[in-house]
């Protein structure tokens, strides 16, 4: 197995721990809150049950993040709408599992339409407001860097010879055959993808930390998932709302709704 997979192995259960962790802590809170009624049972099963709710729910709603990223590229949806829409669908059948934990060991009764209601729209409150949480925790880790205040250059600098500019860190992690033009990053889970005008590759890292190795060559990050060479460009594609930008080699990257008028004004488009 090559180092790269190894690392993205590691990586992935490193997140998988921590976020199994952070369910954990959710759980023993709400057992000991006992939302919903729970709170006349006995805090130990209080406790189990919360914590198996906590972790099957995890297992369930985390999936919403992928779908939604692979329906925003392909589709062009609103990515608010997606998030709303896997909630509401993720919660139909977490509501069912958690009507049959109530009841285990017991044989399961099929619920009224009152009960089966009520179900769905507790689960859909914990359910959805951990989805957000941890939403919210994920872009923050995306965001991109603070852009550099550029200082006023200091008056009677005496003449002196300008030293070759030094690569961008990012540039130097690049595979030999990639060359270094270097068209967009596209982030895939853990990784962010560097296209090129030869080709592209899997690098492992997260997309705010490969920005921040770019400082040096125009470009922005025009997307959550998408950082652009300015010079890249060819193209801009309108479908109603939605902008995309047009690169060498086919590529296409979405521009976000709250980038377009940012973008227009330094004359992207």
């Amino acid at each position: 197995m090559s180092d790269e997979a190894t690392n993205g192995r590691h990586e992935f259960a490193r997140k998988l721990l921590i976020d199994l962790s952070v369910m954990t802590v959710v759980g023993v809170i709400l057992a000991l809150i006992g939302p919903f009624g729970s709170a006349d049972a006995p805090l130990a099963v209080r406790l189990v049950s919360w914590l198996l709710f906590a972790w099957v729910g995890y297992a369930v709603y985390n999936p919403i993040g992928w779908a939604v990223e692979q329906l925003h590229r392909s589709l062009h949806l609103s990515e608010i709408g997606l998030w709303i829409a896997g909630c509401l669908i993720a919660t139909i059948p977490m509501t069912a599992i958690v009507w049959a934990i109530g009841f285990w060991p017991r044989p399961v009764p099929m619920p009224t339409g009152e009960q089966a209601l009520e179900a769905y729209i507790n689960v859909l409150i914990i359910g959805a407001s951990i989805t957000v949480l941890f939403h919210l925790i994920e872009r923050s880790k995306q965001a991109p860097p603070p852009a550099a205040v550029e200082r006023p250059a200091a008056a009677a600098q005496p003449e002196t010879v300008d030293a070759p500019a030094p690569q961008p860190a990012f540039l130097e992690r690049l595979p030999a055959h990639l060359g270094a033009d270097l068209i967009a990053l596209e982030m895939e889970d853990h990784y962010v993808r560097a296209h090129t005008a030869l080709g592209s590759e899997l690098i492992l890292m997260r997309m705010r930390d490969a920005v921040a190795e770019l400082q040096g060559v125009e470009g922005a990050q025009v997307h959550r998932s998408w950082w652009v060479a300015r010079d890249a460009v060819e193209d801009v594609k309108r479908e109603g709302r939605n902008l995309r930008l047009v690169l060498p080699g086919g590529i296409e990257a979405p521009v976000s709704r709250t980038r377009v008028a940012e973008l227009k004004q330094a004359g992207w488009f």
